[in-house]
């Protein structure tokens, strides 16, 4: 191996880049050689690396639909427990393509590793208190709006990444101050129950969680990612810069299928419900009443360069990155 490789590889083993939380792949990754065998004989495999989550269902759904196919592609999908090993995964050659919050690979770039977003993944709903994410309250809370978390303790389930800078935006965008925040890891399962032990003063909880939390009791103080920007993209699809540029047809056939798989899955909310159930354990009646987010294909750049300002200002990134740098 390299010394070049190596430090790369180093460096991404140690950014604790998450997306929900921290893991490994659940199996090794392939390449992008042909397919053999059966009905998919000629067809070209490809790894993506993808998180467990709903975010993730339009993938499964292109996937079953047959867009990718179509492009000739065969899936490789392979589920990591969150962000920690996507990044490394990429980086490696394990996987072709990979899902991950804009903060994480925001945070890659930043650290010097070449990636680029090809596709979106999942956006706000735009609509507060009807987002697939928020700050909750416990019943009987005296905080009533984002301003109210200053001097709070606050959970979120990765420090330095999209929750906390989120949070600390809307926090001083209603006149509080974010500096006296008290952030502390709690992973989104966990985070009701964390509420209702009063371990915290408020959680920042994802759907279905979010759903959970509210149905105990608790109160949506602010609906983080919309009032940032109601056109925030949250995640996406990355790559390499060399595979951009070296496999330029590969890349614009997974960018062709994957744009077709979140235009359905746009369209058919009752079949993203349907196929969450196929890669989660989440169950049928938590899965009819969750949110979900929002699928499109263009990125918005505006609610980027917000997002990456407010990194920068709050210290996770060292500069706020450049839009075209990073997005397709």
């Amino acid at each position: 191996m390299s010394r070049r490789l190596f430090s790369i590889l180093a460096a991404a083993s140690v950014l604790g880049l998450a997306a929900c939380g921290s893991g490994s792949p659940s199996s090794t990754g392939g390449g992008s050689a042909p397919a053999t065998g059966g009905g998919d004989a000629g067809l070209t495999k490809v790894s993506v690396g993808v998180i467990p989550i709903v975010d993730c269902a339009p993938i499964y759904l292109g996937d079953k639909q047959g867009f990718f196919k179509e492009e000739g592609l065969q899936l490789d999908i392979q589920t990591a427990t969150g962000g920690a090993a996507i990044v490394p995964g990429v980086v490696s050659g394990s996987f072709d393509f990979a899902f991950s919050n804009l903060i994480s690979v925001m945070v890659a770039k930043d650290k010097g590793l070449d990636l680029k977003f090809v596709a979106n993944g999942a956006s706000t709903t735009g609509e507060e208190g009807k987002d697939i994410g928020g700050v909750v309250v416990p019943a009987g809370s005296e905080i009533k709006s984002a301003k109210d978390l200053a001097g709070k303790t606050v959970s979120v389930n990765n420090l330095a990444n999209i929750g906390d800078t989120t949070i600390k935006s809307v926090i001083e965008k209603d006149g509080g101050d974010p500096s006296g925040v008290k952030f502390v890891e709690v992973a989104f399962p966990d985070a009701p129950a964390a509420l209702a032990n009063k371990q915290v003063d408020a959680a920042w909880i994802l759907e279905p969680f979010l759903s959970k939390a509210v149905d105990e009791g608790g109160t949506v103080v602010s609906s983080n990612f919309v009032e940032m920007s109601p056109e925030l993209d949250i995640a996406g699809y990355f790559t390499k810069g060399d595979t951009i540029t070296g496999k330029a047809e590969l890349t614009e056939k997974f960018t062709r299928a994957m744009n077709k798989s979140l235009e359905y899955a746009q369209e058919h909310p009752d079949e993203v419900r349907a196929i969450v159930g196929t890669y989660t354990k989440i169950d049928e009646p938590t899965r009819a009443k969750m949110i979900l987010p929002r699928y499109r294909v263009e990125f918005n750049e505006d609610a980027f360069n917000t997002l990456g300002e407010a990194a920068a200002k709050y210290g996770t990134l060292s500069k706020a990155p450049s839009a075209d740098d990073l997005l397709p």
